[in-house]
């Protein structure tokens, strides 16, 4: 991540709606430890954007004009690794289009409604790597992203997966359901510190943008 994130994470903002936009900003305004860097009204912005602000986290419309934001997410996690985390905005929890957002390797989406205290905490969360879908919608989407009728995909999933070491291993499933570092310290019984080093290295291994890739492998496989 950017140096920036030791004190402040950095945000971006992507919504065709300036309303929607100012509202964001006003909520995420009054977090000592966040600082709104940028704002762009459509994909093609965004990515001149982020270059220009350096951001830590993008909040990301899907539905905009010239560049929507699935096109936009694939550039900009393409282009900016870990440097840079994306959480798509919907709507609606059912938008086939982030079923796509998360494939392309947005780190999760929050619904447009979500209240104000629970925004400021996901981003933070995912500024410092974990998961913002809950146990219970990560098993939704990860159902609804295999949905695709291919039965090799199981096969394909398990010898991606055989690289790990029997803890990576552990680490990969319990990520798979979901769970943040805490509650994966808790369940496997190691510090904090250590999950996020296995986790860092799970990502290397799989070739993983981030946590919720890894998840979707992990359930490719078959394992949660």
């Amino acid at each position: 991540m950017n140096d920036a994130r030791s004190t402040v994470t950095r945000v971006l903002l992507v919504d065709d709606d300036g309303l929607v936009r100012a509202g964001l900003r006003m909520i995420l305004g009054g977090a000592p430890d966040i600082e709104v860097v940028g704002e762009a009204g459509n994909g093609e912005d965004a990515l001149s954007a982020a270059s220009e602000s350096a951001p830590d986290v993008v909040l990301m419309d899907i539905r905009m004009p010239r560049m929507d934001g699935i096109a936009a997410t694939e550039r900009l996690v393409a282009e900016h690794g870990d440097d840079l985390r994306v959480i798509v905005l919907t709507t609606f929890d059912t938008d086939d289009m982030v079923v796509q957002a998360v494939r392309v390797g947005a780190s999760g989406f929050l619904l447009k409604d979500t209240p104000p205290e629970r925004l400021v905490a996901a981003v933070r969360a995912v500024a410092d790597g974990e998961p913002i879908l809950s146990p219970q919608v990560t098993a939704s989407l990860m159902a609804r992203i295999s949905n695709g009728g291919d039965t090799s995909r199981p096969e394909r999933a398990r010898q991606r997966l055989a690289v790990l070491t029997e803890r990576e291993h552990e680490v990969a499933v319990a990520v798979g359901q979901g769970l943040s570092n805490a509650q994966i310290s808790q369940q496997l019984y190691m510090s904090v510190p250590t999950v996020k080093a296995h986790v860092s290295r799970l990502l290397t291994k799989l070739d993983a943008a981030n946590r919720v890739q890894v998840a979707i492998l992990v359930h490719d496989a078959q394992l949660s």
